[in-house]
C-alpha cells in the first residue's frame, strides 16, 4: 500500500505521532475534518473536469459548425455572392 509515496510504516509512524500530539479524543475529529476536506477537494476537482469537458465539447462542435457552414458557402454560393464577387470585380478594374 503506498499512497502520496508513503508506505504502511510511515503511516503506522505518522499515527502514532499524532495519537502522542492530540490524544486518543481529539484524533477521531480531526480524521473526521480531514476526510471531509479530501472529499471536498475530490468533488471540486471532478466538477472543474466536467466543465473543461463541456467547454471543449461544446468548442468542439461550434468549430465543427462553421466548417460545415462553409463547406456549403464554397459548394452552393448564392447570387447575392456572385454579385458581390462581379462587383469587387469591377471595382478594381476601374482602379
Amino acid at each position: 500500500m503506498n499512497v502520496f509515496g508513503i508506505g504502511l510504516p510511515e503511516m503506522g509512524l505518522i499515527l502514532v505521532i499524532a495519537l502522542l500530539v492530540f490524544g486518543p479524543k481529539k484524533l477521531p475529529e480531526i480524521g473526521r475534518s480531514l476526510g471531509k476536506a479530501v472529499r471536498g477537494f475530490q468533488d471540486a476537482s471532478k466538477e472543474f473536469e466536467n466543465e473543461f469537458k463541456r467547454e471543449a465539447q461544446q468548442l468542439e462542435e461550434s468549430v465543427t459548425m462553421k466548417a460545415e457552414l462553409e463547406e456549403n458557402k464554397m459548394a452552393n454560393p448564392t447570387p447575392m455572392d456572385n454579385n458581390q464577387t462581379k462587383m469587387n470585380t469591377q471595382t478594381s478594374e476601374t482602379l
